[in-house]
């Protein structure tokens, strides 16, 4: 795959989209940490709370450069937007989750809730990979499929993961909260999936 080259490209965009996946590794990251240790790391929320800051700071950066750099972007704007809110979006979901196991004062985690973990960090160690060949527009394809494979697996999990909560006569307030546990979950795993589909499109408009 070949990105759409538009007159010298801004290097400086490409290292942006590079820290953001770099950002995204170590949020996913760390809530498999936080997951896998709960309750006893609970100080990791706070280290996934400057991710989801550090992530929020890299896509104004993002949004700055395209506004205000006077520099020509590799592809299209509207793309490198759209991009941006993608990513950004990753991180988000993934302090969302954090955050939640503390609102909701969960005790221990599910085990399905850690299998999930497990998805988000590979999909998003496959963002961070795409994004760094994402320059060189070569190599991109493998890490694509692999994502879309772990989306694959994580909406399995999290089907059964909720399904699992209809069963055995759970607690009522407990099934909603690990419901909205496992789908947060579920749509930073998806948002993965959603940078994968936006780096295939424009990927293909560049070898137009």
């Amino acid at each position: 795959m070949k990105l759409p080259f538009r007159g010298a490209p801004d290097t400086a965009l490409y290292d942006l989209f590079e820290q953001s996946g770099q950002n995204i590794e170590r949020a996913g990251a760390l809530l498999r940490e936080l997951l896998a240790d709960y309750p006893d790391r609970t100080e990791l929320t706070e280290e996934i709370r400057a991710c989801e800051q550090t992530g929020d700071r890299i896509t104004h950066d993002i949004i700055h450069r395209l506004n205000g750099s006077g520099a020509s972007p590799p592809f299209p704007s509207s793309d490198a937007y759209e991009l941006a809110r993608a990513l950004d979006d990753i991180v988000d979901y993934t302090e969302q989750t954090a955050v939640s196991l503390e609102l909701y004062a969960v005790e221990a985690p599910m085990a399905q809730a850690e299998e999930l973990a497990e998805v988000l960090v590979g999909a998003s160690e496959g963002v961070g990979r795409a994004l760094r060949t994402f320059r060189e527009g070569s190599q991109l394809s493998p890490h694509l499929v692999e994502i879309h494979r772990l989306e694959n697996e994580g909406d399995r999990v999290s089907r059964a993961a909720i399904a699992s909560l209809f069963q055995g006569g759970i607690d009522p307030m407990v099934v909603i909260r690990w419901k909205d546990i496992f789908e947060l979950l579920e749509q930073a795993i998806d948002s993965c999936e959603t940078v994968a589909h936006l780096l295939e499109g424009i990927s293909l408009k560049g070898g137009r």
